[in-house]
């Protein structure tokens, strides 16, 4: 049997919808230029090794470093994977049982072009019953944007992001 949460499901539905209705509230700067030194400190931790890689390109699947929080900062207040999660949280959704990505890459990146990331709540499904306790999939999409210096903007990735929140069984 699962705790008992202070919040419904209309409740939940009706904060993912408000959440939603916001559109892509979230858009944050890479705090530096993709370069070279990080890229070859990511492929040294990869374990991975391409010439293409050591000379001007960054793997398509590092979109995502360049713009993570790090030590010391955070994601913006407006952040909606975290609003939802933060609501599921206060509701008694406490526990995490996994996560899941969808990627898609446009075209590789080049040292020195900086990236922006805008995020959106794409969905909240639920709830669902696991083994574990009962929870709810939230699903957040994030692109990644190079801007240029006559205005255009150009997505070069994109991923979808899905946590199960859920309430912990209590156990016997």
């Amino acid at each position: 049997m699962s705790a008992r949460t202070s919040v419904g499901h209309d409740e939940i539905m009706a904060e993912a919808e408000r959440i939603k209705a916001l559109g892509e509230a979230s858009e944050s700067q890479a705090p530096y230029p993709v370069n070279q030194p990080t890229i070859g400190t990511w492929l040294d931790a990869m374990g991975y090794d391409n010439e293409r890689f050591r000379s001007g390109e960054a793997p398509p699947s590092m979109a995502q470093v360049w713009t993570m929080p790090g030590l010391g900062r955070k994601r913006p207040p407006e952040d909606p994977l975290s609003r939802m999660t933060e609501f599921l949280t206060a509701a008694g959704y406490t526990a995490v049982l996994g996560t899941n990505c969808e990627q898609s890459y446009e075209r590789y990146l080049r040292v020195g072009e900086e990236l922006r990331v805008t995020s959106a709540l794409d969905s909240v499904v639920g709830p669902k019953r696991t083994a574990m306790g009962e929870g709810y999939f939230v699903t957040s999409r994030n692109t990644w944007y190079v801007d240029h210096p006559d205005g255009r903007s150009e997505a070069v990735a994109t991923m979808l992001f899905r946590v199960l929140k859920f309430v912990p069984r209590e156990t016997p």
